[in-house]
């Protein structure tokens, strides 16, 4: 067997091993979540993790590792004498693949048998796998958000439940979870990343002798695996009696209330929500205390484990980055309020100095802990707050800003008044507008019955939701039973089978699977005008508030988006197809406006768009949202190339919805006129709020 990449070989990462080793000492930290680009060696440092973990007594021939000396009494493979001989293994590590199921994560029941002869047949699952192990979930913001949900219930009780047709089983699911993702792929929800114990953002060094090294090491370990881990095999064994002593020495150290204190003074200053932060940042503390062989906690300890604990909690809504404004920590650790602006004190052990931090095991030094120089700090990443339903209210007629002006007319200008201007400029381009606060947007469904990735917009045909009819097993291994059809489909047989005890004789041919009705993502597209029929600066920010509210209701309902703009001469896939509805707000925040209205091209950059998607994701339905005014002012017949292309769009069975920026005293209907052609319903901007969802989803053209 190729030996793994030894853990004292990694280059650099101080946060993220340090993060490891302490969930080693303490699994009552939480775990970790690894949050970095692609290629980052995420994967490789915590496979790396499990060969120091130390080796743990097993109860012979239990499938859920129970401790020989207080085994569960709840195993569904006991019970379990205490104190009855046990073998020694070393701890596992369990991945759980992102398309695994629900009965591979929790386990699943064989209720052919139960029926037939009132047993209860448990098969476990990963969860059991990996009790008193290391549990690794990569792309953990990929994974749908039922089993993410039943993975965080099981690491935060300590338990799996299996719940089949009246049938339950429970057993110990103990374990150090990881999680690692690309935030380009997309975010997992606020409420479930405050499950996760600590945090760490990675990135590539910038520094060319450690790039050189990290490349140097694994061409060595591709070479001759095996030679390159035993030359580490010194400085793993290090690290592994390192976390072993740690661990003893943990229920001796101490927490004094000062420090203690100064975690709820932390906690309270970055405003985070409930009191999880502070007990992770307490026992994050403890560990670091035992790591470094001391049995009190001093306040280093607490810088440092607010560092790690506290940058995923304080996001105020999903567009904020996470990190830490490292000066507030500083005023919030201090042991007396500074006055402003009051010079920094050098002496003061919770400050910047580097030397009055704990590091990870080979004294690196820690790399930013917001993630790099562009992250944002507490404020989030540029995009608004949540707040009150604003948009509605700002989509009132404004007259002042209505009227006529030079550059905006309500009817298309002659090309000798606005010649064409390529989108990049001067004359094309205005000053990117500031999105006006977003509201809670109204649902907009894709018609019909699909079969997509979980989620929360449009009906689907999904494992999870209410059961809505049976079926005959459509794969080799049946899906959640459907009892009272199986039931109808075996009773009228018995006598033929020949019955005499009080079971079914239930054979394959009688068992039904349940089908279930729940909600699925979709692809939502939006396509938006930014030419200068739309660069008035208060309706521009009106349309960014719009926009960026959708984008809320799609990060919500776990949506992929894109966004297609067209000004100027052309349009252009401003965000191809993606999971990250935080890139989506970055590119409409940089949006900049002015030019011709080339609407034709944007219908067809995104007819094009969708095409190449069905390719990648084909069980992904599409939604397009075109937000403009319906002008369209760029070629010789400009609106009748408009509606050729929302002919071709209608043709495909792309469900579309126009959503018209029309303002002024003079209103053409160019939008309404659009949406026929598309064959969708027009909203105005008003309309887009919460409030009056009737009707909505009756009035999209059902998709072919």
């Amino acid at each position: 067997m190729t030996a793994g990449y030894p853990f004292s070989a990694v280059v650099g990462l101080a946060d993220l091993r340090l993060a490891l080793l302490l969930n080693a000492v303490s699994p009552g930290v939480g775990g970790v979540l690894v949050r970095g680009e692609k290629g980052t060696a995420k994967s490789t440092v915590v496979r790396a993790l499990a060969g120091l973990l130390p080796d743990a007594a097993m109860v012979s021939g239990c499938r859920f590792a129970c401790d020989p000396a207080a085994p569960d009494t709840a195993c569904p493979d006991g019970p379990h004498d205490p104190g009855v001989p046990g073998e020694v293994r070393r701890a596992r590590l369990v991945e759980l693949p992102v398309g695994a199921t629900e009965d591979r994560l929790v386990g699943s029941l064989d209720l052919e048998r139960a029926l037939a002869e009132g047993v209860k047949a448990y098969e476990p699952g990963l969860l059991a796998a990996a009790h008193r192990g290391l549990l690794y979930v990569d792309e953990v913001n990929l994974l749908h958000d039922h089993l993410v949900d039943l993975l965080l219930d099981a690491a935060a009780m300590g338990t799996a439940h299996v719940e089949r047709e009246g049938v339950s089983v429970r057993h110990a699911s103990r374990f150090i979870l990881v999680g690692t993702m690309n935030p380009e792929e997309g975010e997992l929800r606020p409420q479930l990343l405050d499950r996760f114990g600590l945090t760490v953002e990675v990135a590539a060094s910038r520094e060319p002798r450690e790039r050189a090294e990290v490349v140097r090491r694994r061409l060595a370990y591709e070479a001759d695996p095996d030679g390159f881990a035993r030359r580490w095999d010194g400085g793993d064994a290090a690290l592994a009696e390192r976390i072993r002593t740690a661990r003893e020495l943990l229920p001796h150290v101490v927490l004094p209330d000062t420090e203690l204190e100064r975690i709820a003074r932390v906690c309270a200053a970055f405003e985070v929500d409930g009191l999880r932060a502070d007990l992770v940042t307490a026992r994050t503390a403890m560990a670091l205390a035992a790591w470094h062989g001391r049995t009190e906690v001093e306040a280093a300890d607490v810088r440092q484990a607010a560092r790690l604990a506290l940058p995923h909690r304080r996001r105020r809504n999903p567009f904020d980055a996470p990190g830490l404004d490292e000066d507030r920590l500083d005023e919030a650790l201090a042991d007396e309020p500074e006055a402003p602006d009051a010079p920094e004190d050098p002496d003061d052990p919770a400050g910047p100095s580097e030397s009055g931090t704990p590091d990870g095991p080979e004294q690196d030094p820690d790399p930013d802990p917001d993630g790099g120089p562009d992250a944002p700090g507490p404020g989030g990443g540029g995009a608004p707050r949540n707040g009150p339903e604003a948009g509605p209210a700002a989509d009132r007629d404004d007259r002042a800003a209505d009227r006529p002006r030079d550059g905006e007319h309500d009817t298309a200008p002659p090309a000798a008044e606005h010649p064409p201007a390529a989108p990049g400029s001067a004359a094309a381009d205005q000053p990117a507008v500031a999105a006006a606060e977003p509201f809670r947007a109204r649902l907009i469904a894709v018609p019909g019955l699909g079969q997509g990735a979980a989620g929360r917009r449009s009906r689907a045909e999904t494992g999870t939701g209410r059961t809505t009819g049976e079926r005959r097993p459509t794969g080799a291994r049946p899906g959640r039973l459907h009892l009272a059809g199986t039931v109808r489909a075996a009773a009228p047989h018995q006598l033929a089978r020949g019955r005499r005890g009080p079971g079914l004789v239930v054979r394959r041919d009688d068992v039904r699977e349940a089908v279930r009705e729940g909600r699925e993502g979709n692809l939502v597209l939006f396509v938006v005008d930014a030419s200068g029929s739309m660069a008035a600066r208060a309706r521009m920010r009106t349309v960014k508030g719009a926009v960026l509210s959708l984008l809320l209701d799609a990060y919500q309902r776990r949506d992929k988006v894109g966004l297609v703009t067209f000004r100027g001469a052309g349009a252009e896939l401003a965000l191809p197809p993606t999971s990250s509805v935080e890139a989506g707000a970055a590119r409409l925040a940089a949006l900049p406006t002015g030019g011709r209205t080339p609407l034709a091209a944007g219908l067809l950059r995104a007819h094009e768009a969708l095409r190449v998607e069905r390719l990648r994701d084909p069980r992904r339905r599409p939604l397009v949202i075109v937000v403009t005014d319906g002008r369209a002012t760029h070629g010789r017949d400009a609106l009748g190339d408009a509606r050729r292309a929302a002919a071709l769009m209608a043709a495909s069975g792309t469900a579309s919805v126009v959503v018209d920026c029309e303002s002024g005293r003079v209103r053409l209907g160019l939008a309404a006129r659009l949406a026929a052609d598309l064959g969708g319903p027009v909203l105005g901007l008003g309309e887009l709020a919460a409030d009056g969802l009737a009707g909505l989803v009756r009035d999209l053209r059902a998709a072919s």
